[in-house]
């Protein structure tokens, strides 16, 4: 029988070998001296294998259950987006779940499905990171205009996409055939509270004390397609976000749970803030939550009633709320990051 050779460093130069046969297809080799053992296949019978044929596969077994996909950002607000003009994907929660993991996923704060429109140039059906519903995204929507102009579902500048909170109303800046900037019509703010709705003996939540986890804070509520609640605090930075954000989100105030944000005024047309969101936690950008900060900063009389800079962790965004019109208007950009395929 061949010797197995064995090389290891730190076995002196000449060891001896004993072989010890198992059986007809295993043998032990014991190196002297040391507490090594080395098993190996001493014969091996062939298996006779067909090669398989895929011809009349389906393409989606030929694929497997996968997805394409296009993972884009607005100011660090990412999602996964998915063209179900040519896509299909079947339980879109658990889908959810599975790509926004940032480790085992592909890392986001959520799925946004892009659909035909009975009513609407385009729809947008979006996911939590948590799998659940979400009603709008000011970021995302930002996102699938760019994805329908730069993919080339349309050549228009001006889109409205269906969402599950309305119809919504897009401008788009091109250069050099790419959409750099997005302005949103994002409707009118919902001030009552019933219909954000949160829970009080008042038509409207403005600077109303809300007990917090054995702290007392003072909120406002607005919806813009989904609820707000916005409190102002003096330490945005060294907020502990990952403590308080579920308490506020779970509070029994909000039936619906609640997006919160936690802002600070640095002038009369600046504020700052960080945002818990619910089903997603923290998020470095929130358009409908900057959108509802520039609303309760000048319901609270705390910045002008103009163009309103919010700046989130992801970057800023401009705030307009046409208090004639009674319309909020978001303007921010929107970004692609990659395109990929992954298994469902």
């Amino acid at each position: 029988m061949d010797c197995l050779p064995v090389c290891q460093r730190g076995l002196p130069k000449k060891v001896g070998i004993r072989y010890n046969e198992h059986n007809s297809n295993m043998n032990e080799a014991t190196v002297n001296k040391t507490d090594i053992t080395v098993r190996y296949l001493r014969s091996y019978e062939p298996i006779a294998t067909e090669p398989l044929q895929t011809d009349n596969l389906s393409d989606s077994r030929k694929r497997g259950n996968s997805m394409k996909f296009t993972k884009m950002q607005g100011i660090g607000n990412d999602y996964v987006y998915v063209n179900c003009f040519k896509e299909k994907v079947e339980d879109p929660g658990e889908a959810a779940i599975k790509v926004s993991d940032r480790h085992f996923g592909i890392g986001s704060d959520g799925l946004i499905l892009i659909k035909p429109s009975e009513v609407a140039d385009f729809q947008m059906d979006m996911y939590n990171a948590d799998g659940s519903r979400g009603a709008m995204c000011g970021n995302g929507i930002r996102c699938v205009a760019k994805y329908v102009y730069d993919y080339g579902l349309t050549d228009k500048t001006s889109v409205s996409v269906e969402t599950a909170s309305g119809i919504k109303y897009l401008d788009l800046t091109v250069e050099n055939g790419k959409v750099v900037l997005v302005k949103v019509n994002m409707g009118a703010p919902i001030l009552e509270a019933a219909k954000i709705p949160v829970v009080s003996e008042k038509e409207q939540v403005i600077n109303e004390p809300l007990l917090v986890d054995g702290k007392e804070y003072r909120i406002t509520g607005v919806s813009v397609g989904n609820p707000h609640a916005i409190t102002y605090i003096d330490d945005v930075k060294g907020l502990d976000i990952e403590k308080i954000g579920p308490k506020f989100e779970f509070h029994p105030a909000f039936p619906d749970r609640v997006n919160t944000e936690f802002a600070k005024v640095l002038d009369d047309h600046t504020v700052e803030m960080r945002v818990w969101e619910r089903g997603s936690g923290e998020t470095l950008s929130c358009g409908t939550g900057a959108c509802a900060v520039a609303v309760a900063s000048i319901l609270n009389g705390y910045v002008k009633e103009e163009e309103v800079t919010v700046k989130l962790l992801g970057g800023d965004l401009k705030i307009y709320w046409d208090r004639e019109e009674n319309l909020v208007y978001m303007t921010g950009p929107a970004a692609v990051v990659f395109d990929g395929e992954i298994e469902l």
